[in-house]
């Protein structure tokens, strides 16, 4: 495998007259597959909630997913399983997929019952993946309906930061609509992975097979992002960097020998993160000029190698006197998404503030602009949530994760 990488400026024209220019890069980063046709094996941990209230058909759904996902991983790959109620054990050790009668019995005597502890679940999830993180992708998948009531929410994000440092992703799936969602979409944020919404027992098997199927995607692990800045080029003061896509997150930076570092995690074939960056520009000479230089680091699990370059690309800017704004039309494509993601957040605070006209004033905004970027079914669950809280109504936890879900993706 190898590295793709498109660095591409919201526009490429500077104007010469200016003193300051803001502009946004955004950098689209992909695994890409060499002739070799090399496959890496998959390491998988499921950490799955098998409390009290999961009891009946939402156990025996996630049972059924688990059991699709066994069927479906291939000679090579490893599997482990935690299950977790008030307390946590591994109901699979971490071996290689051979005897799968075997690991679909164990999966059947999932029993429901005892309250719920995320970090317990956790901290047996990353010890087991650990055992098999060498030459291979190695996901988590953790599911739970609940609050984490017998457990510590700040502990399951230092372990989800003590993961993606130990190259392990984590993903996380709400089963129903009382779970927690901003310790969910932190663990997934924190652990380079992705969060899925499990509305109904009938969509498991199918949210399930759609993370099992990105996970197969990867074909490089424990990326960075290393930017360079030129001269006269910084970096915006607040909220400088974002993914945004696959999914929308907000990436924390750090100094890396003259360069701005972000970890991007896994990369798949095919699915490219991109991520924008918040430039601002002071005037240049006219020309040519060099605004920036891109480079990611990166492991290749296949080869067992670790800490490799890719190219380093610079991104070069067009200083003109009789300046014309020229915008890349895809850039702002990815501009509108962190725009709809960063207007949902402000509503979800002015909610919390006890402002529903701010609020639902704000999900109208973002609303229209998921209607111009095109993402009509985030456009309607947007629209629809203002709607409510304008008429008055209390918005239910299913109303408030699928705003927040729409958020961070593009539906269409």
């Amino acid at each position: 495998m190898k590295v793709g990488l498109q660095p591409t400026l919201s526009d490429a024209n500077l104007d010469g007259t200016q003193t300051v220019s803001q502009r946004q890069l955004s950098v689209a980063i992909a695994a890409v597959p060499e002739e070799d046709g090399r496959t890496v094996p998959l390491n998988l941990c499921l950490i799955l909630d098998q409390s009290g209230s999961m009891g009946g058909r939402p156990l025996e759904m996630v049972k059924q997913a688990a059991q699709r996902i066994v069927e479906q991983l291939s000679p090579g790959d490893r599997l482990s399983i935690v299950a977790f109620d008030h307390k946590a054990k591994v109901l699979i050790p971490n071996q290689p997929i051979e005897n799968t009668a075997g690991i679909r019995l164990q999966i059947n005597q999932l029993k429901a019952g005892g309250g719920t502890a995320i970090d317990e679940g956790l901290r047996l999830g990353i010890e087991e993946l650990a055992k098999a993180k060498k030459e291979t992708v190695s996901q988590a998948f953790l599911l739970t309906d609940g609050e984490n009531e017998h457990g510590d929410n700040d502990r399951c994000l230092k372990f989800a930061k003590l993961a993606a440092e130990y190259n392990l992703t984590l993903n996380t799936l709400g089963f129903g609509d009382a779970w927690n969602q901003d310790v969910l979409e932190k663990i997934a944020d924190a652990g380079g992975g992705t969060m899925a919404y499990i509305q109904r027992p009938d969509q498991a098997v199918d949210e399930f097979t759609r993370l099992f199927r990105r996970a197969q995607s990867v074909g490089l692990t424990n990326a960075h992002l290393l930017l360079t800045l030129m001269p006269g080029v910084r970096l915006a003061e607040t909220k400088p960097m974002a993914q945004v896509a696959p999914d929308t997150i907000e990436l924390p930076t750090q100094a890396e020998e003259g360069a701005v570092r972000v970890r991007l995690g896994d990369l798949m074939v095919e699915v490219p993160r991109v991520v924008l960056a918040n430039l601002y520009i002071r005037h240049q000479a006219t020309g040519e000029q060099p605004i920036a230089r891109v480079q990611i680091r990166y492991d290749d699990p296949a080869t067992g190698q670790e800490g490799l370059f890719s190219e380093a690309i610079s991104v070069i800017a067009q200083v003109v006197s009789d300046y014309t704004a020229t915008p890349n039309p895809q850039v702002q494509q990815h501009i509108l998404a962190l725009a709809k993601y960063r207007q949902t957040q402000i509503a979800e605070s002015k909610l919390q503030q006890g402002d529903r006209v701010g609020a639902a004033t704000m999900l109208q905004t973002a609303a229209q602009t998921a209607l111009q970027m095109g993402d009509e079914g985030a456009a309607t669950v947007l629209q629809t949530t203002a709607t409510r809280l304008q008429s008055g109504e209390e918005l239910s936890e299913a109303d408030r994760k699928k705003t927040r879900i729409v958020s961070k993706t593009v539906m269409n």
